[in-house]
């Protein structure tokens, strides 16, 4: 099978967005189409679900998703180690990005890291938490930004950002006028949200913080916080979202709200295994500590 039309599968998975996948690529968005067309005929089933906002994987490409992800990480691996067997210099760090914390604090980070050790290759994927847990664990990465906390998994965490928790609402919305909502304003609201086991403890931080009487009335759930905010759009709900990122995705007829005391948030930490850390991730660690005190 084409590896080339993995990689291009793997990241429209990721993104569920022609355009934003194509932009990722440096390719033309008629290109990946064909592409994922003829992978689609490769297997011999859709793999996607194509609508007006974008897209959904089916059941098959759900698999094929998480078969290619390893796949592909095998691939680096056994390339890193051809490389070294040969004599390159170069070192890896095979690194997950929790989807909701794209941008601030991360990709800075990612962008100083690079600049300090143009030597170390950064081999980064995208994934829920506790998708980037169980490859933390299955040892096809070395660190993975996650969302705490986590419940037992034996992984050490270094705290990089705390991060305000928002309510997205429908423009039309009555709350979309108000300056602040409470917790009673939203109680009995119908919501969209992801599921609870793409990331459990989040979704428990966030129920106990902004629901505490009973939880929320979920009526849909998305597989990401775009499609999430643009079922808000459409006026199904209302969603909780960290700030950062909804603020970067901008989808119009979305307002957000800050909620009155005690301010409801969400942290980001990078989990990693605790034993035997590689000298990148030791220098990825190292500037973590060096940007925090600074």
């Amino acid at each position: 099978m084409d590896l080339r039309r993995l990689r291009y599968f793997l990241v429209l998975a990721e993104e569920l967005n022609f355009t934003r996948a194509a932009h990722r690529l440096h390719i033309a968005q008629p290109a990946l189409s064909q592409q994922i067309k003829a992978l689609e005929r490769d297997i011999g089933a859709p793999l996607l679900e194509r609508n007006s906002r974008g897209c959904r994987l089916t059941a098959v490409g759900e698999v094929v998703a998480r078969e290619t992800g390893e796949l592909l990480a095998h691939v680096a691996a056994s390339q890193e180690r051809i490389r070294a067997a040969v004599g390159g210099q170069r070192r890896q760090l095979r690194l997950a990005l929790t989807r909701s914390a794209r941008g601030g604090p991360v990709d800075a980070l990612l962008t100083e890291f690079r600049a300090r050790h143009p030597d170390v290759d950064l081999v980064v994927r995208t994934g829920w938490t506790s998708h980037n847990i169980t490859e933390l664990l299955a040892g096809r990465l070395d660190a993975a930004f996650v969302r705490p906390p986590l419940d037992g998994e034996g992984l050490e965490c270094r705290h990089i950002a705390r991060e305000e928790l928002l309510v997205a609402v429908p423009a039309e919305h009555p709350l979309a006028r108000e300056r602040r909502i409470t917790r009673g304003q939203i109680a009995a609201e119908p919501v969209i949200l992801w599921p609870r086991e793409n990331a459990p403890g989040m979704h428990d931080v966030i129920s106990r913080q902004l629901w505490p009487d009973g939880g929320p009335r979920i009526v849909r759930e998305e597989p990401d916080d775009e499609q999430l905010l643009l079922s808000v759009a459409a006026g199904v709900g209302i969603a909780p979202v960290p700030e950062g990122r909804a603020r970067a995705l901008r989808i119009p007829g979305v307002r957000l709200k800050h909620v009155t005391a005690p301010m409801p948030t969400v942290d980001l930490a990078l989990a990693h295994r605790p034993a035997g850390a590689a000298p990148a991730l030791q220098g990825l660690l190292g500037l973590v500590g060096t940007l925090l005190d600074e």
